[in-house]
């Protein structure tokens, strides 16, 4: 089989991934997702395992209850039952036997406290398999000029696996603060690198901008600044799985071909479009690399 061949095999299921990441809501049996593929549905399930490493069935699946970890984890508007519905469950009881299959809590007790271990375990499969189908591509770097924005901060310290306490101790108390995602910047300030500290030593700000001190000692919040200057700035759109490429390709592939060199401040970025509230895959976040 020549590489053309193999190639456009490949972006048939290609397809497939896309259809699923843009219809998680809705009937993906196998007629259904043969049917973008072009291929026969009494097949279909043998070559996405074998070419994917795992099966139809279990993909989707684990899409959905990672996306059902994160409402019930973060958006607590959201009643078990709509979560239980918009993930494609008859009703709760599926839903919580489904969900504590691969999370070991049921929904409620997830709801309440947050484990992350069994459910990031299970999702590796799902990454894997992604990768070893879709190419990630780059969006060009451009740089600006960026004004000083004063913000709130919450810094999270230790194993980077308990960072979900932190984002909900932030989400509470920006609600309570007035200060919506959809009026106010949301930033990430990325101090070091996971991979390469030990994790009592990691540390990550979630910061929102905010135009007044909203600074709260018994919350943990301090006030701070990004400041002015240049930056190299990649924009991301997917899943944060893809954020380690894309800082390779930043650091590694661009910076030493732009002449440039990084400024006393950390890396840090935007999050434009928040996943759950959009499909993973179209969850956007701008990426700074601040510039002498």
């Amino acid at each position: 089989m020549d590489t053309v061949t193999i190639q456009n095999y490949r972006n048939r299921f290609q397809r497939v991934l896309h259809h699923i990441d843009a219809h998680l809501d809705d009937d993906l049996s196998v007629e259904t997702l043969s049917g973008v593929a072009a291929f026969s549905r009494f097949h279909f399930h043998r070559q996405f395992s074998e070419l994917l490493g795992i099966g139809v069935f279990p993909y989707i699946q684990g899409l959905r209850l990672k996306r059902a970890s994160y409402r019930l984890a973060f958006r607590k508007e959201m009643s078990i039952l709509e979560i239980a519905l918009s993930s494609r469950y008859e009703g709760p009881e599926a839903f919580a036997r489904a969900f504590k299959q691969r999370a070991g809590l049921t929904p409620s007790a997830f709801r309440k406290e947050p484990h992350w271990d069994a459910l990031h375990d299970a999702h590796r499969s799902i990454v894997t398999a992604r990768n070893s189908l879709m190419q990630q591509t780059f969006a060009p770097i451009e740089i600006i000029d960026v004004q000083e924005t004063r913000i709130a901060i919450l810094s999270h310290r230790g194993d980077p696996a308990s960072i979900g306490k932190t984002i909900r101790r932030f989400i509470d108390w920006r609600k309570s603060a007035g200060l919506p995602p959809r009026l106010n910047a949301t930033y990430n300030i990325f101090h070091n690198d996971p991979q390469e500290v030990a994790p009592e030593d990691f540390r990550l700000d979630l910061c929102v901008a905010a135009d007044r001190n909203v600074a709260d000692a018994e919350s943990g919040i301090t006030a701070g600044v990004i400041p002015a200057g240049r930056c190299a700035v990649l924009r991301h759109t997917g899943s944060d799985d893809g954020l380690g490429p894309a800082l390779t390709h930043l650091y590694a592939h661009w910076l030493p071909k732009s002449g440039e060199t990084p400024r006393d401040f950390p890396l840090y970025c935007q999050r434009i479009r928040f996943f759950p509230d959009v499909p993973e895959q179209e969850a956007v976040s701008d990426i700074f690399l601040p510039l002498a």
